[in-house]
C-alpha cells in the first residue's frame, strides 16, 4: 500500500500557499501541478535550479537532482520536479538566480565575463 503525505509548498514568487496530498512514489511537482498549483519549473529533470525549494520541515527524497550540489542538498535545498515526499513536508519556493548562484558562482567569481575578438580579427 502506497502512503501519501500533505505537502505545503509556499510560493514566494506569487505569494501563495498550496497544501497537495502526494503519494510516496509521485514527484511531489508533477502532483502539486496535477492538483492546479502554478510552481516555477522548467527542465523537469532534476538538471536545473528553476523548481528549486527549501525545506522548512519534514523530509524528502531526491536522487536525480543532479542540479544540485551535495552542498546544497544538505543546507536544505531540494528540486521539486524530482523530489518524493518521505513525510509531511513544508517548502518555500527560491529565487532561481540564487540558488544557481551559490551553486555556480564560486566558478564565476572573478568578474565579469570579457567579450574577446573577433574569430576574423583574432
Amino acid at each position: 500500500m502506497t502512503r501519501s503525505y500533505t505537502v505545503r509548498i509556499h510560493n514566494r514568487q506569487t505569494n501563495t500557499t498550496h497544501s497537495v496530498v502526494v503519494p510516496e512514489d509521485r514527484y511531489i511537482l508533477h502532483t502539486a501541478e496535477h492538483d492546479g498549483a502554478e510552481l516555477p519549473f522548467s527542465c523537469r529533470n532534476g538538471a536545473c535550479t528553476a523548481c528549486a525549494v527549501r525545506v522548512l520541515s519534514g523530509e524528502l527524497y531526491q536522487p536525480e537532482a543532479m542540479g544540485l550540489s551535495p552542498e546544497l542538498r544538505a543546507k536544505g535545498y531540494a528540486l521539486l520536479c524530482v523530489s518524493y515526499p518521505l513525510s509531511d513536508l513544508e517548502v518555500e519556493t527560491q529565487d532561481e538566480d540564487e540558488v544557481y548562484e551559490q551553486q555556480f558562482g564560486r566558478y564565476f567569481g572573478r568578474g565579469k565575463v570579457k567579450r574577446g575578438l573577433p574569430l576574423d580579427e583574432e
